[in-house]
């Protein structure tokens, strides 16, 4: 009873935070402070960019913990280092989610597996996420040439026009510079191919109509119960009051269509193996 207590008090006091690119940053500066405010407030209430969301709120919990510090050397597929992969139950050292967890605190003495700034609960969260990953059954994708895919990811697919990566690029859709560290093969083989299965929250397009019947659809970032901000096609922040529109509808489709006969079957897993490539500003 003491463990699912200190489980309760940690989830009371865990606090969510978010990070967003300068450039956007520098943006907002041009904005009334309130609005900025909104806007930073949005952010910090947004989940992370995973496509699968486990069951149970500890592997929900161990979701947020593995992908902010475990992808760097496992990957998101989990399989990043030899001899290991964590998304099939394959470990080296370990059977029992005991040992998991304490391999989590402790570390590996004599490899490159460091020790973890983790409670017993915290560990055993990411463990409940290794173990929900296993029994899901997901497989990676199979990538294929990095080169080739950034020539068709800034070439053919046309992904600029929406996406941006190391501050090229658009902002519009969400900025892909470290996606290959947060999102799985096959998460990112099936938004190209299949935009409309899933579309994140944070993600979502919204069309407001005024008063005076102007119509605008844009990239939603925040709404409340007086409030709605979007971006525009031309990147611009717009505020608007609730109070002074006709209309606000949500729109739960991705905007985005299928690359699925536009690309190749090869030029798909190339523009896979580029993403997943992504791993933060260099």
């Amino acid at each position: 009873m003491a463990g699912l207590q200190q489980v309760k008090e940690e989830r009371k006091s865990a606090k969510r935070t978010a990070s967003f690119c300068p450039s956007l940053s520098a943006i907002l500066q041009s904005f009334h402070p309130a609005i900025s405010l909104i806007f930073l407030a949005a952010l910090a209430c947004q989940p992370l960019r995973a496509q699968e969301l486990p069951a149970s709120v500890d592997a929900q919990d161990g979701q947020r913990a593995y992908l902010g510090a475990c992808t760097n050397c496992h990957g998101p597929d989990g399989n990043s280092v030899p001899g290991v992969d964590l998304a099939h139950g394959q470990f080296r050292r370990a059977s029992t989610d005991d040992e998991l967890v304490e391999i989590i605190r402790r570390g590996i003495p004599g490899t490159a597996m460091p020790p973890g700034n983790y409670s017993a609960v915290q560990a055993g969260r990411i463990v409940a996420y290794l173990r929900w990953l296993a029994a899901s059954g997901q497989t990676a994708t199979s990538t294929g040439d990095p080169t080739r895919g950034r020539t068709l990811f800034e070439g053919k697919g046309q992904c600029l026009t929406c996406h941006q990566v190391r501050g090229s690029g658009s902002q519009l859709g969400p900025d892909l510079t470290d996606i290959g560290r947060m999102r799985r093969s096959s998460e990112l083989e099936r938004a190209l191919v299949d935009p409309e299965k899933e579309v994140q929250p944070q993600n979502r397009m919204v069309k407001v109509v005024t008063r005076d019947g102007t119509t605008m659809t844009g990239r939603l970032l925040h709404h409340d119960t007086f409030t709605v901000l979007l971006m525009d096609s031309r990147e611009q922040l717009r505020a608007f009051s609730k109070a002074d529109l006709r209309e606000v509808a949500i729109l739960k489709t991705s905007g985005k269509s299928s690359y699925r006969g536009k690309l190749t079957p090869q030029e798909i897993a190339d523009v896979v193996g580029y993403l997943v490539s992504l791993k933060g500003s260099r």
